[in-house]
């Protein structure tokens, strides 16, 4: 097993084609179709069949493709570290960023990385926290930001922020950030939801069983945009992290308030894995990220979070 057949294995799966991964690779085909035969072979199983939509990895064939794509990042990653780059810090670095934030903090670490390690490739990666939290546990990011995570015998998580959830709805109903909506309240409209097994949804779920509320949910979705939307166009109120809601509060397309009896909060963590060494372009961001949600919180920008052991600060504004 060697590079040049991991690589076309991967390139196939993509492109779900011999030919078309031939000229992406710059090799005839017949080279291609050796390389995956040689492979097979040596494994034992078919790793693809052809189908009338072109070629398509097996059971055994996914579990190898999905391999040689975390072996190929790791060699990519490496000759990035260890390429001459004297006093410099160098490499590829992957980030989770939780949806709700990455408008905030994307743009900013990415120039504050090019400003001052200019080394370093960034892979930016947005998500629900759930999905972040799997893809780290699968390897595929370096560190993520999650929320209500403790540290475990396989994670490093540290505590940077905690932010106030908000009932969030058309602007007619006229909610505002200086009266507290409670949650049985805001559990006697409809609601879209994020879809269950989400932690957002698993705090707002533990909120109503505080509060004693039946909450009717209409609908349920895995992306912030679309509940906004969605509120929008008039289908219920919904529940959100203030940062992802302040500009629309802002230009007055929504309204929100505050959750209250009970108040709801989520915290925001840093999480790395424990395992293996850390490479210096990971250290190098990590401190970066934390930086920036620290200057966002004690700036105003992040709005209704506080730093860990900090006073809250005021409302949505």
């Amino acid at each position: 097993m060697d590079v040049k057949q991991l690589k076309a294995i991967v390139t196939v799966a993509e492109v779900g084609s011999v030919t078309r991964a031939a000229e992406l690779l710059h090799l005839v085909q017949p080279a291609v179709t050796r390389q995956i035969r040689t492979l097979e072979q040596e494994l034992g199983v078919e790793l693809f069949e052809r189908t009338g939509q072109g070629m398509r990895p097996t059971g055994a064939g996914a579990i190898m493709v999905d391999r040689a794509r975390r072996a190929l990042n790791e060699l990519e990653r490496a000759r990035a570290e260890v390429r001459p780059t004297p006093g410099k810090v160098a490499g590829i670095v992957t980030v989770g960023l939780l949806e709700s934030t990455s408008d905030l903090l994307a743009e900013p670490l990415v120039t504050a990385i090019a400003r001052d390690h200019p080394g370093i490739e960034l892979r930016l990666m947005t998500a629900y926290s759930g999905h972040l939290q799997q893809w780290l546990d699968d390897g595929d990011l370096d560190l993520t930001l999650l929320y209500n995570l403790n540290s475990t015998p396989s994670l490093n998580a540290l505590p940077l922020a905690r932010e106030r959830l908000w009932a969030v709805a058309p602007a007619a109903a006229g909610l505002r950030a200086d009266r507290p909506v409670t949650f049985a309240e805001t559990a006697e409209h409809p609601l879209v939801m994020p879809t269950s097994g989400h932690a957002l949804r698993s705090l707002i779920d533990a909120a109503a069983t505080r509060a004693e509320s039946a909450m009717n949910v209409v609908v349920q979705t895995n992306s912030m945009r679309v509940q906004k939307r969605l509120v929008l166009a008039g289908h219920g109120w919904t529940v959100l992290p203030g940062i992802g809601i302040a500009e629309d509060v802002a230009r007055g397309t929504l309204s929100a308030a505050p959750l209250s009896e009970p108040d709801v909060w989520r915290s925001i963590v840093l999480v790395t894995p424990r395992a293996g060494r850390t490479p210096p372009g990971v250290e190098v961001v990590a401190r970066e990220l934390v930086h920036q949600v620290n200057s966002a919180v004690t700036e105003g920008r992040w709005p209704s979070a506080r730093l860990r052991g900090a006073e809250a600060p005021a409302g949505l504004e």
